[in-house]
């Protein structure tokens, strides 16, 4: 899975929100700083998800973004395709659209289990559940092993 800045970006945006619902509005400002990310880009994401019913948005001096609907009903495969589009294409198409020549006829089969392997976790993930994993996480102070990058493979060298 392939997930571009502008998702990542924006799922992170949402699980701010997310991470403070009932509280208000947050500013813009809050919302990029929480997460280290660049403003402009930050609140051009609210305007795309605000556009799409899921962010709210205030004007004024308390003013700023909050979830226009509960965290429990925002998936994070609804916030992917606001600022992605469809999730798991295949070279820019639906994997099933894809037409392979003789040989390879299995391969849209294949993309489609993948696409709905990775559905069926995406869109079952909310951000409520997310800002629970997080706080269970942040108090065993994530005693996760660190992650180390496996060994670089090396082809043979056939000539």
């Amino acid at each position: 899975m392939k997930l571009s800045a502008k998702a990542d970006y924006a799922v992170r945006a949402v699980l701010v929100l997310a991470a403070h619902e009932g509280e208000g509005s947050l500013k813009g400002e809050l919302v990029a700083r929480a997460q280290d990310l660049p403003l402009k880009f930050v609140e051009n994401i609210l305007g795309e998800l605000k556009h799409a019913g899921v962010v709210a948005s205030q004007r004024g001096p308390e003013g700023g973004y909050r979830l226009a609907v509960p965290a429990s009903q925002v998936s994070l495969a609804e916030v992917i395709r606001i600022v992605d589009g469809p999730i798991a294409a295949v070279a820019g198409v639906r994997p099933d659209e894809v037409t392979y020549p003789p040989g390879a006829e299995a391969l849209p089969g294949v993309w489609l289990e993948a696409r709905g392997m990775l559905r069926s976790v995406l869109e079952t993930t909310t951000f409520a559940d997310l800002v629970e994993r997080s706080r269970v996480l942040a108090g065993q102070g994530d005693r996760r092993a660190p992650r180390t990058p496996a060994p670089a493979r090396t082809r043979p060298n056939h000539r």
